[in-house]
């Protein structure tokens, strides 16, 4: 599999004891709707996977839950085995329901039983780097994360995970998981209308911890605003570009994962996130989620 020489927008930021490419790829949208079930088109998504790393990023999302093992054994196919430079993301914590509902699952033996279960659909002895999913649909809950994060840090000992993040949580159990391991990276919703998080993506900054904001684009609602739309047209650009550009911008430690089905869409994003916004682009913008 060649790989283009062309720089991805971003540069690169050292996850763990990798550097990765900071515009990486989520995997999420490769499963079928409302993330069940296989693609309409599976030779598309194989084609997107692929054109990923033919590109040059090397740092996917993923989470054997989406399907659930739809988007793990996708990868698998289409890249297995994998490059050494490739870091592989994935996640535990909830499982799927017949209704497609997320439930959650952090009991010890739930945990190590979905960490076994990536294992075998990536097809991998040991997983590059393994997030604990502490919240919900509606964002992060309050509880303790111990109990859970020292469940991975055992099976990272094992030498079963390399690194370990944390998802959908709060800056107290971002605290809470650095006491029991380390944690590389921190994945929240963040982007242009939901900064909630700014005073966390600095102080992860300072510590050299990677922020990975999932749904960069709004997810399911895309981020939409006057102001947003007014730059992009100066820009001559898209609103979508616009929002990459960004988060990349925002902070040296902002790792994107936006997804997509569709290899013309995947470059389109790749082009977006390069635009270069200026001091008055990013002071408008700036003010969207605040």
């Amino acid at each position: 599999m060649s790989t283009r020489t062309t720089p991805l927008p971003g540069g690169t930021w050292t996850l763990g004891d990798r550097a990765v490419t900071r515009f990486g790829y989520g995997a999420m949208q490769l499963a079928g709707p409302w993330v069940m079930g296989p693609p309409a088109d599976r030779d598309g998504a194989l084609a997107v996977l692929r054109e990923a790393v033919d590109r040059g990023i090397t740092h996917i999302d993923t989470s054997d839950a989406y399907g659930p093992r739809v988007t793990n054994e996708l990868i698998r196919d289409a890249l297995h085995p994998y490059p050494e430079s490739l870091l592989i993301a994935t996640k535990v914590g909830a499982n799927r329901d017949a209704q497609g509902g997320w439930p959650t699952a952090r009991r010890p033996e739930d945990l190590r039983r979905q960490v076994h279960q990536n294992l075998r659909s990536l097809g991998v002895d040991t997983l590059d780097l393994v997030n604990m999913r502490m919240g919900d649909a509606e964002g992060p809950q309050p509880g303790s994360i111990t109990e859970a994060f020292e469940t991975l840090a055992a099976l990272q000992q094992e030498g079963l995970i390399r690194h370990l993040g944390v998802s959908n949580v709060t800056a107290e159990q971002v605290a809470e998981a650095r006491a029991v391991a380390s944690v590389v990276c921190v994945q929240n919703l963040y982007n242009l209308a939901h900064r909630h998080d700014d005073d966390l993506v600095a102080q992860l900054a300072a510590d050299g911890i990677a922020y990975v904001p999932f749904f960069p684009l709004g997810g399911f609602s895309p981020v939409q605003s006057e102001a947003l739309s007014a730059v992009a047209a100066r820009l001559n650009s898209t609103p979508m570009s616009v929002a990459l550009a960004w988060l990349l911008q925002r902070s040296p430690n902002i790792l994107l994962i936006p997804g997509t089905s569709k290899v013309a869409h995947l470059r389109e994003n790749i082009v977006g996130a390069g635009l270069s916004l200026s001091a008055e682009d990013v002071a408008t913008l700036d003010g969207i989620g605040r």
